[in-house]
């Protein structure tokens, strides 16, 4: 009976230690708090504002502090740290350095499986995220295959997911066929996503009528198919099945990683947003080169310049 009452006690003990850690915001500090958050982070006065209490920081003089902000059954929480005079208030983003943000982003990327330009071997990976109707993505993709590609060879490897917007209605169903010949002929894939990203206008047709456009990319997902050599029973089949699930999943899994515009890519985990010029490109690769020991190519000799007419 003595151990199980010192049990209790020790319990008790520590349990109170534990409360103790924690204190409420003073009321003075908290209304300054609050005013202070709401006008920096210009908060609508329909959001709830509500603050944690006290507990000790790694900082001297500080305590930390969680802000929660509520609206509509969703709430974000936000740290900061507070000065124990309770006139200074810091946000700050604490950084795990053992680890690499950029190598954790890639393993949230499923890439088997995907058709692949480049050296399926490089130890850089650009993935995109594409919308075959996108005009933005139309210009990324020319700026990857006939400038990007040609000049950085079997140094990289270039793959994409899929990302089609709403604002787009053949988007889906141009990748839902791109999926259906990347089953069976990467090469055809990529014949596929070039013709698509070179020819949206006449796809969407004057009119616009989307069940037209349908029309046109089956008629193209089977004409690349023949031309490769697919089985055009099998290709037929998944043409008309439209699955989306694949879809579906290049998109949770985008939204994993922030994406929410096209085209978005990322360099070995580097994020990349928009339609981007060749320069820009060519930066992130050539540091997430370097990063990985291999020497990026020599840039690309300028334009000759026309010859001097004499007069």
């Amino acid at each position: 009976m003595p151990l199980r009452r010192l049990a209790v006690l020790l319990l008790l003990f520590c349990a109170g230690c534990s409360a103790q850690s924690k204190s409420p915001v003073p009321a003075d500090v908290a209304q300054k708090v609050q005013r202070q958050v709401r006008s920096y982070f210009n908060i609508p006065p329909d959001v709830d504002v509500k603050l944690g209490p006290l507990t000790p920081s790694e900082f001297p003089n500080y305590d930390n502090l969680t802000v929660t902000l509520s609206h509509a059954g969703k709430s974000q929480a936000v740290d900061f740290i507070l000065s124990k005079d309770g006139n200074s208030l810091i946000r700050i983003t604490k950084m795990d350095l053992t680890k690499d943000p950029y190598a954790d982003t890639m393993k949230k990327i499923d890439v088997a499986g995907r058709p692949v330009r480049g050296n399926p071997d490089a130890k850089v990976t650009i993935v995109n995220y594409d919308d075959f109707e996108c005009p933005f993505c139309s210009r990324m993709h020319s700026t990857l295959m006939s400038e990007i590609l040609p000049q950085y060879g079997d140094k990289i490897r270039i793959i994409y997911k899929d990302y089609p917007l709403s604002m787009h209605p053949w988007a889906v169903h141009a990748a839902n066929d791109a999926n259906c010949l990347a089953k069976e002929s990467g090469k055809g894939y990529w014949e596929f996503a070039d013709y698509v990203h070179a020819n949206q206008h006449a796809i969407s047709g004057a009119q616009k009528d989307v069940q037209r456009a349908f029309g046109e990319l089956d008629r193209i997902t089977l004409d690349v198919g023949k031309k490769n050599g697919v089985d055009a029973n099998r290709l037929q089949v998944c043409v008309k099945a439209q699955a989306d699930g694949a879809v579906k999943s290049s998109m949770a899994e985008g939204d994993s990683v922030g994406v929410n515009a096209t085209p978005t890519m990322f360099v070995n985990g580097e994020r990349l947003e928009g339609a981007l010029d060749t320069d820009q490109v060519k930066v992130a690769l050539d540091q997430q080169l370097l990063a990985a020991g291999v020497k990026p190519p020599a840039p690309a000799p300028p334009p000759a310049s026309p010859p001097a007419t004499s007069k």
